[in-house]
């Protein structure tokens, strides 16, 4: 029987995987974006607000996740253990909302098949308390999210912390094979306020500091990133080498990239940023003080 006999008619052949852990607030409109899709799979680390029971209720398949310190985080485990039933896996997170353009093109470059690409980088819009934010550095922002199974899976970063929690944070899928690149965009709500931004970014501060004090990044083999996240992730580290690095990052988004573009939601993040940027360097400064002092 031809695999495409396996699908209902209407139902674009992807796999969505959801990794989530008290999304309660999000998960329904996540999963309502992708009811084109033939399969939803949800993994949850336990959640505790009622996650479970909406993804359940809006048909999505429920896998549960116990994440075992120095172990596989959660999309890594679920890429490797989790049985889909299509060859290709759109990964998506809570917040995250496909918009119908991107539905048609997924469906589009997956029936096609004439690039041969193992997988596809997606651009993200990102909004901040309610605002696109179209410039900061922050758009176009490319992530390979849609692949085929096997194809690749996340590059591991130590976390001696747990600070990031079970789930990648920072991770790049490393892709076996030639990467395409689709023109519809995906919509990430990450941050509807100040303080959900706070509360993430002094947990990631914290791993950030003793990763970077431990001379630790992100590794993996089987595979490749594209050029520019490359080039972008060492412009990072290296700006962090400079004196004054939230002053450095400031002017990177607020300045060279514009952000003052976006309005007072522009400046807020960019000071918002910087000064995540400042907390990752206290942290190393007290973490070095403490070693010398021990």
């Amino acid at each position: 029987m031809p695999a495409q006999t396996r699908w209902p008619v209407g139902k674009a052949a992807v796999s969505v995987l959801i990794p989530a852990k008290n999304e309660a607030e999000n998960i329904r409109a996540c999963l309502a974006s992708v009811a084109w899709a033939d399969e939803a799979v949800v993994v949850d680390s336990q959640s505790s607000d009622g996650t479970a029971e909406r993804a359940a209720q809006s048909g999505a398949r429920l896998v549960q996740f116990h994440y075992v310190p120095g172990g596989p985080k959660k999309k890594n485990w679920a890429l490797r253990n989790v049985d889909f039933r299509n060859d290709w896996i759109l990964i998506l997170d809570a917040d995250e909302r496909v918009t119908p353009a991107l539905a048609d093109e997924i469906d589009l470059v997956i029936q096609d098949g004439r690039h041969g690409c193992s997988g596809y980088y997606i651009n993200r819009r990102f909004y901040f308390a309610g605002k696109w934010i179209r410039h900061a550095g922050y758009y176009p922002s490319w992530n390979l999210r849609l692949l085929r199974r096997w194809a690749g899976e996340y590059e591991t970063v130590p976390d001696p912390t747990g600070q990031t929690g079970d789930n990648e944070v920072h991770e790049h899928i490393l892709l076996k094979g030639k990467a395409g690149w689709l023109r519809e965009p995906l919509d990430h709500y990450a941050y509807p306020d100040i303080s959900t931004f706070v509360e993430k970014h002094n947990r990631y501060s914290t791993w950030e500091a003793l990763a970077q004090l431990n001379g630790r990044g992100p590794g993996g083999s089987g595979g490749s990133m594209a050029l520019r996240l490359r080039w972008r992730r060492v412009a990072k580290n290296l700006g962090r080498q400079l004196p004054f690095p939230e002053v450095v990052r400031f002017f990177y988004h607020y300045i060279l990239k514009r952000g003052f573009l976006d309005g007072s939601a522009g400046y807020v993040f960019c000071r918002l940023l910087a000064e995540y940027e400042f907390l990752s360097w206290a942290k190393r400064w007290e973490a070095r003080r403490h070693w010398k002092q021990g």
